[in-house]
């Protein structure tokens, strides 16, 4: 047998088997639509209130309440004083009198280099100087013995000169000695390094031991940054610069500072800067917060989510968030006129938190749709939900008993039927 035939023979079988078996199937779906409609009739009223049946959903009236006016921004932390620590004299790193991340205050003692060659030269220069003012007191004393001889007459005029000459020479060679002793002591100072700023410590960079040198091409032995307070630089459209400026010297006007958009401010601050100059390629403008943060909330280089609080608006209307829809030609609310639900296009001003603040559409008296059903559509007739849960207008009436609670039974005896 060919495989022709074969593979024939294999597609004849199945077809056979496949028809058998809808054959022993066949009566049993004739038997059930044997009676037509009755099937429909038993589950098709019920199927048909579901599908045509009003919608349950719960509204809320507008509320008129106290909104800020606000404009949200991101923005960067930053220290206010920054200072690198370096070494104004070379040296052994003699003892790093803190630990790294320490907070310290001016003029607290941070390092210490070997102070031995800066204390030699300075003994070496005030050795020298007490020579000089030795010579100056006996170069002065020459002078004062020949003043009354060069006035008799008894020496020249020259020999005077050069005594007088002599004892200025001394008088500024002294004076060039007290200079240099200043400038060995200042150096000898410079040994002890002390905190600039008060501020948090950031980490060493050289550790007790190594020898440093001095100038700016080395690397800071530490980098001290002031957090209290601190500056928070924020970016902001250069459509709120009038805003900006408009409310700057107003009382309401602040700064609330979040760890991340939509989270509760850890920090408020003040308005204390406007850059000059609008950034062309972005289109925004910076602007600086300055925030006390007595308990250091913030971190110098962190990014926060900072508001601008430019005023209080007390009398703004008020939806919350899931009430308001977006459409194609602009956000728009569900109402309920006469048990249906109708659109409203409304203008939304700006967003708060979960409330939506409305400048147009609504006149105050709607009954507005606050959770919109996936399928619901212009003109579904609706039946609305009361506070806790259960059906509203049509569905919590004191007449519905299905609605009410059974009778509480009491303990010990069964409840009457």
């Amino acid at each position: 047998m060919t495989r022709f035939w074969k593979s024939f023979l294999v597609i004849c079988v199945v077809a056979a088997g496949s028809g058998f078996y809808w054959w022993k199937t066949q009566p049993a779906t004739k038997d059930a639509g044997a009676v037509p409609g009755k099937a429909a009739k038993a589950g098709g009223k019920g199927a048909g209130r579901r599908g045509s049946g009003p919608a349950t959903v719960r509204t809320v009236s507008v509320t008129r309440q106290a909104m800020p006016v606000v404009i949200d921004a991101v923005g960067t932390v930053e220290s206010e004083h920054s200072v690198a620590v370096r070494p104004q004299v070379g040296g052994v790193l003699q003892a790093v009198m803190f630990k790294e991340g320490d907070r310290v205050k001016q003029g607290q003692v941070l390092f210490r280099i070997d102070a031995r060659p800066m204390q030699a030269a300075v003994e070496q220069v005030r050795a020298a100087l007490a020579r000089d003012q030795a010579q100056l007191v006996q170069a002065k004393a020459q002078e004062a013995r020949l003043r009354p001889l060069m006035e008799k007459d008894y020496i020249t005029r020259q020999e005077y000169d050069v005594a007088a000459t002599q004892a200025k020479s001394l008088e500024a060679t002294a004076d060039a000695n007290r200079a240099a002793l200043e400038q060995a002591q200042l150096q000898l100072a410079y040994a002890q390094i002390s905190a600039p700023i008060s501020g948090r410590t950031g980490s060493l960079s050289v550790r007790a031991g190594n020898l440093v040198t001095a100038g700016t091409g080395s690397a800071p032995l530490v980098v001290i940054n002031s957090t209290q307070p601190i500056l928070v630089s924020l970016s902001v459209p250069q459509r709120h610069l009038d805003d900006v400026r408009r409310h700057w010297n107003s009382p309401e006007l602040k700064v609330e500072i979040a760890a991340d958009r939509g989270r509760q401010a850890v920090a408020h601050g003040t308005l204390v800067f406007i850059d000059n100059t609008v950034n062309p390629t972005t289109g925004t403008i910076v602007l600086k917060a300055r925030v006390k943060n007595e308990k250091e909330e913030l971190w110098p280089g962190q990014f926060v989510s900072a508001r601008i609080v430019l005023r209080i608006e007390k009398d703004a209307m008020v939806l919350p968030e899931g009430a308001v829809q977006p459409g194609q030609d602009g956000p728009f609310v569900f109402v309920v006129r006469e048990g249906r639900a109708q659109t409203q296009s409304v203008q939304v001003d700006r967003q708060v938190g979960e409330l939506v603040v409305i400048s147009k559409g609504l006149t105050g008296n709607e009954e507005i749709i606050a959770e919109v059903p996936p399928t619901l559509t212009v003109g579904t007739p609706v039946t609305v939900r009361g506070p806790g849960g259960e059906g509203g207008k049509g569905s919590g009436r004191k007449g519905d008993k299905s609605q009410q609670s059974p009778p509480t039974q009491i303990p010990g005896k069964e409840a009457k039927s």
